[in-house]
C-alpha cells in the first residue's frame, strides 16, 4: 500500500491523493488501510518513515573515500542526490511540504532520527567539528529533490551538483 499511496502522490499531487484515490489503486477496501494504518495520516505517516529509512540507509551506505575534501564532498552530494530523488523520497518531501502546518507530533517525532543523521553526515564533510558544511549540503540536496518535485522529470544536474561541492567547500574553508 505504500508504494501505491506512494505513486498516487507522484501523479496526482498531495491534495487529490485522497483515501479513496489510494485505496482504489491498491485494489484494496478503505476498511483494510484502516486495518493496517488507522486512517490516512497513520499511512502517510508510514510513508514517511518508510521514506526516512531508506534515506538514512542509503547515506549510511553510501562510500565516503578517506581523501582529500573535494573528493570525500562529491562522495556525499552524489549519494545525497541518488537518496533525495527516490519516487518514496519525493512523495515523503511533497508529504511533509503539504502537513507543515497541521503535522502531528508524531510525524515529527519520526523526524528526530533524520536529524541525527543530518549530524552525522555533517561530520563526514566536516570533521573538525563544525555541521554548518554538512548543514549547507544537505539543505541544497533537499532543495535539489524539490526542484525535482516541482518540475519532474529528470534534470540534469551535474552542474547543480559541482556547484554544491564548491560552496561546501567554500564554508569548510572559509572555516579554518
Amino acid at each position: 500500500m505504500i508504494e501505491q499511496t506512494v505513486a498516487c502522490i507522484l501523479e496526482r499531487g498531495f491534495a487529490a491523493a485522497s483515501a479513496k484515490h489510494i485505496a482504489e489503486r491498491a485494489g484494496v477496501s478503505w476498511g483494510v488501510i484502516q486495518y493496517h494504518f488507522g486512517d490516512r495520516d497513520g499511512l502517510l505517516a508510514a510513508v514517511i518513515e518508510t521514506g526516512l529509512r531508506e534515506l538514512i540507509e542509503a547515506m549510511n551506505s553510501a562510500e565516503i573515500p578517506d581523501a582529500p575534501p573535494r573528493a570525500r564532498i562529491e562522495a556525499l552530494v552524489a549519494a545525497g542526490s541518488r537518496a533525495y530523488t527516490t519516487p518514496l523520497a519525493r512523495a515523503g518531501l511533497e508529504i511533509l511540504v503539504a502537513t507543515r502546518t497541521e503535522r502531528h507530533a508524531a510525524l515529527d517525532e519520526q523526524l528526530e532520527p533524520f536529524g541525527r543523521e543530518v549530524g552525522r553526515l555533517a561530520r563526514l564533510a566536516a570533521p573538525g567539528g563544525d555541521t554548518t558544511a554538512g548543514r549547507v549540503l544537505l539543505l541544497a540536496l533537499r532543495g535539489m529533490a524539490l526542484d525535482r518535485l516541482l518540475f519532474g522529470g529528470p534534470l540534469d544536474s551535474e552542474r547543480d551538483h559541482a556547484a554544491i561541492v564548491d560552496v561546501v567547500l567554500g564554508y569548510l574553508e572559509h572555516d579554518r
